[in-house]
């Protein structure tokens, strides 16, 4: 399990931005690390887990605080 989560975010963006931090992110971390967002686009709460599922990554958690949302994404070890 990772010691420490890897933070993105992407609040003030707007699609498909958030997703495309995501992605680099994802993409640069190690394998098994959790990569979280915050984003404050609407669509994010569609586009983040239909990109995670079709890219092999799994959503751990998401949640809303104050119109922000969290996404807690795992990449497979």
């Amino acid at each position: 399990m990772p010691s420490s989560e890897i933070t993105v975010d992407a609040r003030g963006h707007r699609c498909p931005v958030p997703t495309l931090r995501l992605r680099r992110a994802l993409e640069d971390a190690p394998a098994g690390a959790e990569v979280r967002l915050y984003a404050d686009d609407p669509l994010a709460r569609i586009d983040v887990p239909h990109f995670a599922a079709n890219a092999g990554f799994t959503v751990l958690e998401v949640a809303e605080d104050g119109g922000v949302l969290s996404f807690l994404i795992a990449k497979p070890a």
